[in-house]
């Protein structure tokens, strides 16, 4: 009689707890929502590829069920990192020719090497070697400009990662196109593809103004507003790009691709470091979005992007860490945002450029507006993708912690992330890859190391 008592007391609060399939829980919940909310003993619920809730951890434990569930009570849970410029197989040529101006470097170096290994199959273990590395650092989402573009999308799609991939369009023979011509064919090829998939954003990236002709990047444009797609490209990223272009075309990079039409769709510009007043007004207008690459623009010595006035002006900046072969060897965005607030203060002469806060918005909620996901992902709100990170807080370099959002940006490493997820599916568990075989990528990155090293120049 008890028993059934009882029974009739609990059964209300079972049949009113909604099921989910994940309840997260953390110290601190960071959520990059509009009130930039930090709740502390907080939770997420996730159903399918979605999140259900957010608030706190006894609020949660009340309305939901649970099929799993994953305490982490030394750590922070925040939205996914979104990468939004890099060139994802390039970690096959991580270092084989450092310190060099970029003009020399592509020239010398970048283009014969890829001229004599880039292959399908080059594409591929480069990706699943690049994808690791990110998904291990806490990055959900990335941007990518390369060649093999469908292969790059098939990899990661494979390893549970999101991305947005650009079929290179460059105006010279490459790996997978000898013309222009054949360069958009493949692209439409990819878009068609990859539409409306799930994890891969298919785009068209046309290299940059000085690779290209008016007419190919006119065509690209057209491609991808066929297709509702992105259109990546790099943008005055040196001193010698903007000199050449008022040298020639008597207007700055920025200028002369929105006359030519370029920006009048969605646009991805990758590094902006060569960009005035009217250049800004420009992006403003078009809102073109700007992938910050602070660490690449340093070793390269490109210059220091505006972008404490681009914030002020209410452009969309997100960050990324370029490729990792000389123009920056790594994926590290948590590099990136620390970097991203350092060098916009001794650009300015002042500390309050670029604060904490702003910088990790850069990383997670300013690159989908970059990418023009931010609907979808970016920040941890209910109906968003689910895309969320876990970073430990109980080592000594993130210890006592006071301000959570600093601690992310200036204290916090890649090494510190346990745990990822993404679209709802959990991909890295206590810092080990769910999805990719490491010890086999290792090795077959150091197989090619052998075949890249003996195509080198002696």
């Amino acid at each position: 009689m008890i028993m059934r008592w009882l029974s009739c007391l609990l059964l209300p609060a079972l049949v009113l707890a909604e099921p989910v399939d994940w309840l997260l829980t953390a110290r601190y919940v960071v959520t990059v929502d509009a009130r930039h909310q930090v709740i502390e003993n907080g939770a997420v619920a996730v159903r399918g590829d979605r999140i259900a809730a957010v608030g706190t951890r006894s609020d949660l434990e009340k309305r939901f069920q649970p099929r799993r569930r994953l305490d982490r009570p030394q750590a922070i849970l925040a939205p996914g990192l979104i990468n939004t410029h890099t060139h994802a197989p390039m970690s096959l040529f991580r270092g084989i020719a450092d310190d060099l101006r970029l003009q020399d470097w592509l020239e010398k170096f970048i283009f014969p090497a890829e001229a004599k290994n880039v292959t399908a199959e080059f594409c591929r273990w480069g990706t699943r070697l690049a994808v690791l590395e990110m998904l291990l650092g806490g990055t959900t989402t990335y941007t990518d400009m390369y060649y093999f573009e469908e292969t790059i999308a098939a990899e990661t799609k494979a390893a549970g990662m999101r991305a947005v991939l650009g079929q290179t369009v460059i105006g010279f023979p490459v790996a997978d196109a000898k013309t222009p011509d054949e360069a958009l064919v493949r692209a439409e090829a990819f878009l068609k593809a990859f539409r409306n998939d799930p994890l891969i954003t298919a785009a068209v990236a046309p290299h940059a103004i000085y690779t290209n002709s008016d007419e190919t990047l006119r065509r690209s444009r057209v491609l991808a507003n066929k297709y509702d797609a992105p259109l990546l490209i790099h943008l005055s990223e040196t001193r010698r790009e903007n000199d050449e272009s008022r040298a020639k075309r008597l207007a700055s990079p920025t200028q002369a691709l929105s006359a030519l039409g370029l920006f009048d769709g969605r646009t991805v510009a990758a590094h902006g470091v060569w960009l005035d007043d009217t250049d800004l007004a420009i992006i403003r207008s078009k809102n073109v979005g700007i992938a910050h690459c602070p660490s690449s623009n340093m070793k390269l010595a490109s210059g220091i992007a505006p972008v404490t006035k681009m914030l002020s002006l209410g452009i969309n900046v997100g960050l990324g860490p370029d490729g990792p072969a000389g123009s920056n060897n790594d994926f590290n965005l948590f590099e990136e945002m620390d970097l991203a607030a350092k060098l916009a203060k001794v650009a300015t002469g002042d500390p309050q450029s670029v604060s904490a806060r702003q910088a990790f918005e850069m990383a997670t909620m300013g690159g989908a507006r970059v990418l023009g996901l931010e609907r979808e992902i970016g920040s941890l709100e209910a109906g968003k993708r689910a895309d969320l990170i876990f970073v430990q807080v109980g080592k000594p370099h993130v210890q006592p912690l006071y301000h959570v959002e600093s601690q992310l940006v200036y204290a916090s490493k890649a090494s510190d992330v346990s745990d990822v997820f993404v679209n709802g599916r959990q991909v890295v568990r206590g810092g080990m890859s769910l999805t990719l075989n490491p010890a086999e990528v290792l090795a077959k990155a150091n197989a090619y190391r052998q075949a890249i090293l003996r195509s080198l120049p002696q």
